[in-house]
């Protein structure tokens, strides 16, 4: 059980199982699968509960068939405001044109806040204590990570606990102040693999002819593109965003541009307004150290190419909770025993998002209007596989038809061709990703062999 104790000065230490930093999709998960086992868990959340759960994202949810059972989709439906999305709508303005294409598997848009505090509601019913207003500013550390250090309130608590969980979102504090030497945790973490977001969600009078999709469009440089994603018919998310080793873009003032231009916003009002960060990299190579595990955003569990992260968060807490569960039954959360974490998360969409990120590369170092004029030839079909599986096969008399139709972007659909082939590789190597710690150095060695193709063929500059 959790134990508090006084001390000089008021200070209390409290102690607890498991620690969670973070209160998103991702830490509730973890944090309910961990509390559901009987374990003392507490989630450490720096907004107050009214504010909770309301976080900057799209809203767009795929795979929302698909939750686990430590929180199911049966208490998260009142979340869901529009279930009748079933494609996306890419925008080329460049060439006059419009492109649908079908999505894979059940869509939805939610209204984020509330769905935010659908998964709080699950965190307690399965056992685990919120503290609001906690502010994580150090960790506790002696080998093995034995908690962290907070300001609860106006006042520094001490957190001790036999894991910490690192839900704290991209480019998390914790991870500047874990001493990570001498194990596997991924610290090839920077800029260039990051994403800066803004979205508004705006009303409007009338519904939109387009409330069954959702609509992207590209900014002016190929690492940006606009969104449009009805909650419902009259209420949307609106947002851009922009690869952060790009020039930065005026987020707030673009965003009002396009709005501008499109007359089905004329006299929309504006409920809400967001910004934030977000992982556009593979997942890390590992994200265990001992006494320590991240996931969600903290662990680049994010779709590279769309930016969806919420069924990626949900089951990388889940498969980080129950890896906790096990070592905590088993001697204690080392690196090893949380290993299987690391290999549910490769197995399940970590290896397909590395291979996306093939593509996220390719994009960076590509002409804006060349990639448009290649996007409007496509078949649709084989965009839609390779959006979502990071993969895509394309028959003999298929490949024929598209030579004819892209000959003025040869040059980048064999740039596309043999981007694809070493995806496909990538893909393949990920299929061997280690079954313990000692083997992960040669498994690099391996994919980073690779990577530099990727790069030599791409001609983008090198993301990790």
């Amino acid at each position: 059980m959790a134990t508090t104790e006084s001390a000089a000065g008021g200070r209390r230490r409290t102690s607890w199982d498991v620690v969670v930093v973070g209160a998103g999709t991702a830490g509730s998960y973890a944090a309910a699968t961990i509390a559901d086992a009987g374990y003392d868990v507490v989630v450490l959340e720096r907004k107050t509960e009214q504010e909770a759960g309301h976080i900057a994202c799209g809203d767009a949810l795929k795979g929302a068939s698909n939750f686990p059972e430590a929180i199911p989709k049966s208490q998260l439906e009142p979340a869901i405001t529009n279930t009748d999305v079933d494609h996306g709508r890419f925008e080329i303005p460049q060439l006059g044109e419009e492109l649908d294409i079908p999505v894979p598997g059940e869509l939805a848009v939610i209204d984020r806040h509330e769905f935010g505090r659908k998964l709080l509601e699950g965190v307690e019913r399965a056992g685990a204590t919120i503290h609001y207003e906690t502010v994580v500013q150090d960790v506790r550390q002696d080998g093995a990570v034995e908690g962290v250090q907070a300001n609860h309130r106006g006042r520094p608590l001490t957190y001790a606990a036999d894991l910490v969980v690192d839900a704290a979102g991209a480019m998390s504090l914790l991870q500047d102040k874990v001493d990570f030497s001498g194990t596997t945790f991924d610290r090839n973490v920077r800029y260039s693999q990051f994403c800066s977001a803004y979205r508004e969600v705006i009303h409007v009078d009338e519904p939109v002819d387009w409330s069954d999709a959702l609509v992207f469009k590209p900014t002016e440089r190929a690492a940006g593109y606009l969104w449009y994603f009805p909650r419902t018919p009259t209420e949307i998310n609106v947002g851009l965003g922009f690869q952060m080793t790009e020039e930065p873009m005026q987020l707030v003032a673009d965003l009002r541009d396009d709005i501008r231009t499109r007359p089905e916003f004329d006299g929309a009002t504006v409920d809400d307004k967001l910004g934030a960060a977000l992982p556009t990299r593979r997942p890390y190579d590992s994200a265990v150290a001992p006494g320590y595990v991240a996931i969600g955003d903290a662990a680049g569990h994010v779709n590279p190419t769309t930016g969806g992260g919420i069924a990626g968060a949900a089951y990388g807490g889940t498969y980080a909770g129950e890896a906790a569960v096990a070592a905590l039954a088993d001697g204690g959360p080392t690196e090893a025993a949380m290993w299987e974490y690391n290999q549910r998360v490769m197995d399940h969409f970590g290896a397909r998002y590395a291979a996306l990120d093939v593509y996220n590369i390719f994009t960076t170092a590509a002409e804006v209007d060349d990639l448009m004029g290649l996007l409007a030839a496509l078949p649709v079909g084989k965009l839609s596989e390779a959006l979502y599986s990071g993969s895509a096969n394309v028959g003999w008399l298929l490949k024929a038809k598209i030579a004819l139709k892209t000959r003025d972007h040869w040059d980048t659909i064999y740039d596309l061709y043999k981007t694809k082939r070493l995806a496909d590789e990538l893909l393949a190597h990920y299929e061997d990703y280690p079954t313990e710690p000692g083997r992960l150095d040669r498994w690099q060695a391996e994919r980073d062999a690779i990577m530099e193709r990727v790069y030599e063929e791409t001609g983008a500059d090198s993301k990790y």
